[in-house]
């Protein structure tokens, strides 16, 4: 009998163990089919502009990659408000993701006093999905030669010399707070309602400079519009390789500001559904299709790892921070 018992145990726990088995490689596989219905990328750019462009090179090679629908959904306006309420209110697994530039996760938490989002709960900021560095642009006829001739304009005549951005609190209207306070100048920010305004304004001359990317200036730059006196990175652009640095014009060394784009996805999915989503984000963007592209919106691949990432994004935080605090702007 005592040997019947044993048996049975046994066989009790092979069965167990049997079944313990078998749940292991169904959990696995549960992971590993992510995703199980269509993914949606939110954004908050409107429809034909470089973001939005990337955002769909994104779509379609997740979509050739997973088997499912991969949609972008632009929702611009708002400040991204609209968009990021949508990816809020959406799916928590994974099947919603986000995009999202530098002033949502850098610069908005210190110029809104309240914010319809927390970066830190709302969003696990997965990967850049670029870069592009500005460029200061003048007229074409323009009697600034240097960055040197503008910051001594600049500084003979505090408050007059004038430039341009589409709003406050953007990249192009901080990076240029930015500029004031490194070369000591104060200077005036003129406010347009569109970017083919803002920078037909430069070309026109009524406006004295603005900083712009390719995307942005381009055209009117290869129209000979536009001339690029400088580019503010911390090397010379390669298409660019005859405009210098801000250091090398005469401004100050190191001087940089850069526009990026980042992939955010809900905090707290699997690991394995994060690792899946970023790596083959990656491999999309690597190809020679989607690096071809880059270039022709004047865009920077962005590779880098998650520690460097959020490392970035913290020193970003703290430098859009102490500029927005220097200048005492506000958008509440």
């Amino acid at each position: 009998m005592k040997k019947t018992k044993t048996t049975r145990r046994g066989v009790g726990l092979a069965a167990l163990a049997l079944a313990a088995a078998a749940l292991v490689p169904a959990t696995a596989s549960a992971q590993q089919a992510f995703p199980t219905k269509p993914v949606r990328i939110i954004t908050p750019f409107p429809v034909g502009g470089g973001p939005d462009g990337v955002a769909r090179l994104v779509a379609d090679k997740l979509s050739r990659a997973w088997g499912q629908p991969v949609v972008v959904e632009n929702r611009p306006g708002g400040n991204g408000f609209i968009a990021i309420d949508a990816f809020k209110r959406g799916a928590k697994d994974g099947h919603d993701i986000i995009v999202l530039d530098n002033v949502h996760l850098a610069a908005y938490p210190a110029l809104f006093k309240k914010l319809p989002y927390d970066t830190g709960k709302d969003f696990d900021a997965l990967l850049p999905l670029f870069k592009t560095y500005f460029f200061f642009t003048v007229a074409t006829n323009s009697k600034y030669k240097t960055i040197g001739d503008l910051i001594a304009d600049a500084k003979a005549n505090p408050g007059k010399l004038d430039y341009g951005s589409w709003s406050v609190g953007n990249p192009v209207h901080l990076g240029s707070e930015l500029f004031e306070s490194a070369t000591g100048t104060q200077m005036e920010h003129i406010v347009y309602k569109e970017t083919t305004q803002l920078y037909t304004s430069v070309a026109t001359g009524e406006l004295a400079f603005a900083l712009g990317t390719s995307a942005t200036a381009g055209p009117l730059q290869r129209a000979n519009k536009l001339r690029f006196l400088a580019a503010a990175a911390p090397q010379r652009v390669a298409a660019f390789p005859d405009v210098p640095t801000v250091g090398e014009s005469g401004g100050p060394k190191g001087f940089e500001v850069i526009g990026w784009n980042a992939i955010a996805v809900p905090n707290g999915l699997p690991a394995s559904v994060t690792e899946k989503i970023k790596r083959d984000i990656e491999k999309g963007l690597a190809e020679p299709d989607v690096l071809e592209k880059f270039k022709s919106f004047g865009y920077e691949p962005f590779p880098t790892t998650r520690p460097q990432f959020d490392q970035f994004v913290a020193s970003e935080t703290t430098r859009f921070t102490d500029v927005i605090r220097k200048a005492n702007v506000s958008l509440d």
